[in-house]
């Protein structure tokens, strides 16, 4: 819920929350080099939802806002696929998201793309990203049009969480979500530069 226009299409409305929106996934979620997505028969309509995911580089607590920009040092495109219709009952009965976000294989990374060589995070001009499905573009976002920037994240994660290298942080996703189907081709870009390439089955 850090693209407003992603909150229109999830809600109906455009708003921004007053705090980020936090979920967390197990390690036995995340899905790299790769691997191709097995959707679950048994959770009714799972949807992709591309992300800019950021690498955790060193370990910190309590970080400043204006130091947070040292505790990364890559990006990446991840999928935060969800299960669309565990979610919506969860969020009408107020029940955590565990499930429906946290389910093994549903954290799809990309390779990454180190912001020393690559796209740096610029105030004026931001990180492009999107994702593409077999071959037609359905997510654009760029870092410019998050509601809570990448250091804000960092800064509100860590009054909580111990963050610690290899953390990696999924920052929200740009409108355009959409449930995914076998045979499914999915391609996430940074920058222009391919960096997810992966199938469902």
């Amino acid at each position: 819920m850090n693209f407003i226009e992603h909150n229109k299409e999830l809600d109906g409305a455009l708003y921004k929350p007053e705090v980020p929106v936090i979920f967390t996934k197990a390690d036995s979620a995340l899905l790299k080099d790769g691997k191709p997505f097995f959707v679950p028969d048994d959770m009714g309509q799972i949807d992709y939802e591309g992300e800019l995911v950021v690498r955790i580089c060193r370990l910190g607590k309590a970080i400043p806002e204006r130091f947070a920009r040292r505790y990364y040092d890559a990006v990446t495109v991840g999928i935060d696929f969800t299960a669309r219709d565990m979610q919506r009952q969860a969020r009408q009965q107020g029940l955590p998201w565990t499930i429906c976000k946290g389910f093994d294989g549903s954290a799809a990374i990309g390779q990454w793309v180190l912001l020393d060589e690559g796209p740096r995070q610029d105030g004026a001009v931001g990180i492009h990203f999107r994702l593409d499905r077999n071959g037609q573009t359905v997510q654009r976002g760029n870092t410019q049009e998050m509601l809570f920037g990448i250091d804000q994240l960092i800064a509100y994660l860590s009054r909580y969480f111990t963050l610690k290298t290899g953390d990696l942080l999924f920052t929200g996703t740009p409108a355009g979500v959409g449930p995914v189907a076998i045979d499914d081709h999915l391609e996430g870009y940074v920058a222009g530069r391919r960096v997810l390439d992966m199938r469902c089955k």
